[in-house]
């Protein structure tokens, strides 16, 4: 329903998924979504989309086990690490292929969306690398984190990018 919002009257939004909504209206997002079945985004209370896009980054932060569940971390990072991108890419694809189905279609659905964002970045000045940056983090963590964390955070953002660049080639 986010992504669904945002891409119907939000795509040309100044710094979309970087600048943050009034956290006290996400939180209130969150709820609602928590305890009721129906919920109408495109309520005055939900005007604001930096809320929508604060919520959906919520959920996927929240999440037990990341969108790239945990014990896939190390095999996406050693994906990235390859030194021919059409290496990567294939060991990217092989690794969408085995992640469980609602993590693959989830994936997919957030990569299809944050190509369009891309696609709109002269509006909403969101490039690959700031979505990188921005979800990076989100969607890829190990399960301990030990180790270097500036190197860690520069192998999660590559992931995004090149997911966001190569979706095509990754995700059909």
């Amino acid at each position: 329903m986010c992504i669904e919002a945002v891409e119907k009257r939000g795509l040309d939004a100044d710094g979309l998924y970087r600048v943050s909504g009034n956290l006290s209206t996400i939180q209130k997002l969150r709820f609602v979504v928590n305890q009721e079945e129906k919920l109408n985004l495109d309520d005055s209370q939900w005007e604001d989309i930096h809320v929508v896009t604060g919520a959906l980054k919520m959920f996927f932060r929240e999440l037990p086990d990341p969108l790239f569940p945990h014990c896939f971390f190390e095999q996406f990072v050693e994906a990235i690490k390859l030194p021919e991108s059409e290496r990567q890419i294939s060991a990217l694809r092989t690794l969408v292929s085995r992640l469980p189905p609602c993590n693959r279609d989830t994936m997919r659905a957030l990569f299809e969306h944050l190509r369009k964002i891309v696609v709109n970045a002269s509006s909403n000045l969101m490039s690959t690398q700031s979505l990188g940056i921005v979800f990076g983090p989100t969607l890829l963590r190990p399960e301990n984190d030990s180790g270097n964390m500036a190197v860690c955070m520069v192998y999660q953002n590559q992931i995004v990018e090149l997911m966001i660049l190569e979706y095509d080639a990754i995700f059909c």
